[in-house]
């Protein structure tokens, strides 16, 4: 295991290889899909190595943070997705019997509560589960009326009932989406959340009200791609073939869950126009002036900050992210097999903390199975490029002799508070 500059928030040496009995085996890539026992057998873009493991919970725990609640909660994800068969992940999230998305939604807020709230109890999952299906239940009682009305009276009912009597709405931010919006129990609190979170929330009243036998037609949840519209119900029957791209399906809801959350958080946030891999690459090689040429100051100027604020192990503030809570996005994506693109970017986090090492097996990785790819557009090509400089500098790093962690750098783990 090398160590790193980039890294004071972990104190002194980790070795992953060596495990505590505590560590279970959400840190490690078994707990993918693809490898659970059982029938159902999700597909996977890639098929990576036993011996590379996760780093986060590891990394917290050698520091001294106690991370029980965080692993409990990432058995609690794990459990969810191993249920996830190929013909689920494209089944519409209202008909879906075998993953309960609001539990694993809050398993998900579970484990970074966990992780920045620094609380001697869990985040009460239950408790919010209750709140979720009460909300199925103050509808029945509400508007009782509309089971036996026409199926678009039914559905304007439910769309008055969430958005207008229980006042849920979309979060208003645009460039950066609230911190609350993004995880379920926050969103059941203050009604403001993300168009997952709202799509979320919709599907889940529609589920139950199927199970108690109180819906007798079929409906889709569509969420829109603009920034305007909210997600709504409508008839399977109705379906256009414009409409598939909107129709939410459990693997598309979870995917933008978990990449909400890593957008969310990910610590280069300056920048727009440039994907979130590419930010941090570019504050990967901010300090070689070779590379630097064709960079204005400003991007300069915020590559260095965001690599600054790494190294001091500040507390990022709602504009400029939390590694830690983007790591666990980065390791719940890669569970779920989403894509290899995931790799990689779990890998240039890595890097940035300090775990050189991991950094280039997560980035080879990825390389290897992007050989199978064809005809990369101009973006790719980029970030491409980006990767195999960043695979060059850890080549060099990791063949210096003498390079150690420092053991002057104490963590800064516990001198940070809470953000929301």
């Amino acid at each position: 295991m090398s160590g790193g500059l980039g890294s004071p928030w972990i104190l002194g040496t980790l070795h992953l290889q060596q495990s505590s009995p505590s560590s279970s085996s959400s840190t490690e890539f078994t707990t993918s899909p693809a490898t659970f026992k059982g029938s159902c057998v999700c597909r996977s873009h890639f098929q990576p190595p036993k011996h590379l493991k996760f780093v986060l919970h590891d990394a917290l725990d050698s520091s001294g943070f106690n991370t029980t609640y965080a692993r409990e909660a990432r058995e609690g994800f794990c459990s969810q997705i191993k249920k996830l068969s190929k013909i689920e992940r494209d089944t519409s999230i209202i008909i879906n019997g075998e993953v309960d998305l609001g539990k694993t939604a809050l398993y998900i807020a579970a484990e970074d509560d966990s992780l920045i709230s620094h609380s001697s109890v869990p985040l009460p999952v239950d408790a919010f589960i209750g709140r979720l299906d009460d909300l199925s239940t103050g509808y029945c009682s509400r508007y009782s009326s509309s089971f036996e009305s026409s199926p678009d009276n039914f559905l304007e009912c439910l769309e008055r009932y969430i958005y207008v009597d229980k006042g849920f709405r979309k979060t208003k931010s645009s460039n950066h989406l609230e911190h609350r919006a993004v995880y379920l129990h926050s969103v059941l609190t203050h009604r403001v959340g993300s168009m997952s979170m709202l799509a979320l929330i919709y599907s889940e009243i529609l589920k139950m009200l199927r199970i108690w036998g109180l819906l007798k037609f079929d409906v889709e949840v569509s969420s829109p791609n603009d920034s305007y519209g909210s997600p709504r119900g409508y008839l399977k029957q109705k379906t256009t073939e414009s409409d598939q791209q909107h129709i939410v399906t459990t693997e598309s809801l979870l995917l933008k869950i978990l990449r909400d959350l890593k957008d969310a958080f990910w610590p280069f946030q300056l920048d727009q126009s440039k994907s979130p891999f590419l930010r941090a690459a570019e504050a990967a090689h901010c300090s070689d002036r070779s590379a630097s040429v064709d960079k204005s100051g400003m991007e300069l100027a915020s590559a260095k900050a965001a690599r600054h604020r790494l190294e001091r192990g500040v507390w990022t503030s709602v504009r400029f992210g939390d590694i830690r809570r983007a790591l666990s996005a980065c390791e719940r994506l890669i569970i779920l097999d989403a894509d290899s693109l995931e790799l990689r970017d779990y890998g240039v986090l890595l890097y940035h903390c300090g775990f050189y090492n991991e950094s280039l097996q997560y980035l080879k990785l990825y390389q290897d199975t992007e050989k199978v790819k064809q005809l990369p557009d101009l973006l790719t090509k980029m970030e491409d490029e980006a990767v195999e400089k960043l695979i060059i500098r850890l080549n060099l790093i990791l063949m210096e002799d003498d390079w150690t962690r420092p053991s002057s750098i104490a963590s800064s783990l516990y001198n940070n508070t809470d953000p929301w």
